[in-house]
């Protein structure tokens, strides 16, 4: 199994735990930053980069569920592992439902934590992959004329070029030129796709 591309963050209030989870991390290639000090670990972490971050529960600056809900907050929606040397079913129910990745005992399986580790800048990835291709069909909107975000809207509805020539009052060859800039503007070959598109950026929803 390759190793995926991005930064693990190990935070854990004890330095011979970080130590030694980030020795475990680096011989299995993965770009390892550990802390022992929130303060730090928030000083450091980029949110633009593909991460994750490897978390202790219980911490005497914040705990781990407030550090996930303060970084929730902040908009860095980083995936999280979470490590408890005391975990209880409640306290890993709500991590996940608030978006953890995986919650692990310790002493830590190392090879739960490696596949976990897989896992989370999997789905970093993933997430930045995401976001790159909202940011450019965004910008491909942008480039439309308002008439032309106009038919879009109308298009992704569901109507045909005769009705909505009709509800704009114009003519039906306008709406066959405009839908066709449309199409080459936003970069798609469907009509499906288009509508895919419209849905991800709230347009007709």
């Amino acid at each position: 199994m390759s190793t995926p591309h991005g930064i693990v963050y190990v935070l854990d209030d004890d330095p011979e735990m970080v130590k030694a989870l980030t020795r475990l991390l680096r011989a299995r290639r993965f770009e390892v930053r550990g802390y022992t000090s929130v303060h730090d670990f928030l000083e450091a972490c980029r949110p633009e980069d593909t991460s994750c971050l490897v978390l202790d529960v219980a911490m005497p600056e914040l705990d781990g569920l407030q550090l996930q809900q303060h970084l929730t907050r902040q908009g860095m929606i980083i995936p999280i592992i979470f490590l408890t040397g005391h975990g209880d079913i409640p306290t890993s129910v709500r991590a996940i439902k608030a978006g953890a990745t995986d919650f692990l005992t310790k002493p830590v399986d190392a090879a739960l934590l490696v596949g976990a580790v897989h896992a989370a800048l999997r789905i970093a990835e993933n997430r930045r992959q995401a976001a790159a291709e909202s940011e450019a069909w965004k910008a491909r909107l942008a480039s439309l004329t308002p008439r032309q975000r106009e038919v879009m809207e109308h298009i992704v509805a569901g109507q045909l070029n005769k009705q909505i020539a009709f509800d704009l009052g114009t003519g039906e060859q306008n709406i066959k030129l405009h839908r066709a800039q449309i199409m080459r503007k936003m970069g798609v070959d469907s009509l499906a796709e288009l509508v895919r598109i419209a849905e991800r950026l709230g347009i007709g929803t």
